[in-house]
């Protein structure tokens, strides 16, 4: 691996909350100058590559990777069309991880699922679902990431406390238990009637998941 990937990779990870130049020498053990000639290197790589949708931008000593002007609309749309669908699995499971987790960053959401979760981020936070709750005092400050007011409604709760137990999870430890079915299960469970109820009616209860297809459905007659 070459050193421009090194801190190419970095920057990556780093996400919307970007890395300082301090954190990309202590993490390469390069000296100053050599990362500044790298920072330097990859901007202009970006910039001379007409197939490459990313660009280097840097505020004071922070520095991050963005999509270029020339797409923005194709980027802006992406984020506006699933507003009006329902949430993904992979929505589901990052909503998870910060509603059974929170306040948790973006990082240590990315160390539970394996794969960057930026954008679904950014989707969750237009849907109003969670909310920034301040930095995390580390190296980078990064930011903390909890459940809305709205995420409350969303779910027919009146606190974060009703959150229903996972299933299968004997602590919030277990990271593969947070996971966007076993989510869904749980509200499915909480909503379930017990066998008393079932004995009176002669329906059966809509599962959360569908009710909530539905619901979105219903709007957007």
């Amino acid at each position: 691996m070459t050193n421009l990937a090194k801190i190419e990779s970095l920057i990556f990870v780093a996400g919307d909350e970007g890395i300082e130049l301090a954190d990309l020498i202590s993490l390469t053990n390069f000296d100053q100058t050599t990362v500044k000639e790298i920072l330097a290197e990859l901007a202009l790589k970006y910039q001379a590559d007409d197939d490459c949708s990313f660009e280097l931008l840097q505020s004071d000593e922070t520095f991050r990777l963005a999509t270029k002007a020339s797409v923005s609309k194709l980027v802006k749309h992406f984020f506006e069309a699933p507003l009006s669908t329902h949430l993904t699995q992979a929505s589901l499971e990052v909503l998870a991880i910060i509603a059974y987790r929170q306040p948790v960053t973006r990082i240590e959401i990315d160390e539970v699922r394996g794969v960057q979760s930026s954008s679904i981020i950014q989707k969750l936070q237009l849907r109003n679902l969670i909310t920034d709750m301040g930095r995390k005092n580390e190296p980078g400050r990064p930011i903390m990431y909890g459940t809305s007011s709205y995420f409350l409604d969303y779910f027919g709760l009146t606190s974060i406390e009703e959150l229903p137990p996972l299933a299968n999870a004997t602590t919030l430890d277990e990271e593969q238990s947070l996971s966007g079915d076993l989510f869904l299960t749980a509200f499915d469970n909480r909503l379930q009637p017990d066998d008393s109820t079932m004995a009176t009616e002669d329906v059966d209860p809509i599962p959360f998941a569908v009710e909530m297809e539905l619901s979105t459905n219903m709007e957007k007659k």
